[in-house]
């Protein structure tokens, strides 16, 4: 009669290979956490207007207004185009960490593709 549960002869060299695994792809995910914080990402709006560059870690370092858009009497078009310049700055970011992880991860999702 076979026992159930457990352990079975090779679980611990499979235990091994995952967690050799597991840390490769934290080497990995860490690396390329480190070189996204230093890609930057440019985006605009109205009609180019309003342009807006971004570092990966979500930080604006610069903020370009084309004086056209400067309207003291319509303050509120150029409020709109900077924070929609800043949101599709940010959309593009976390596009690139979410498709660079993904590479990394295999798409598994989760910590590090495991679910917990």
């Amino acid at each position: 009669m076979s026992k159930r549960g457990g352990f079975s002869g090779g679980m611990p060299g499979n235990m091994n290979n995952l967690m050799k695994q597991a840390q490769r792809m934290q080497k990995q995910m860490e690396e390329q956490a480190k070189a996204l914080e230093e890609k930057t990402y440019e985006a605009s709006a109205g009609g180019g207007a309003v342009k807006v560059v971004i570092t990966g870690k979500k930080e604006i370092t610069e903020v370009h207004i084309d004086p056209e858009i400067v309207d003291p009497d319509d303050v509120e078009t150029l409020e709109d185009a900077i924070a929609a310049a800043v949101n599709e700055a940010i959309r593009m970011q976390d596009e690139d960490q979410n498709s660079q992880m993904s590479k990394i991860t295999g798409g598994m999702g989760g910590m590090g593709g495991f679910p917990f």
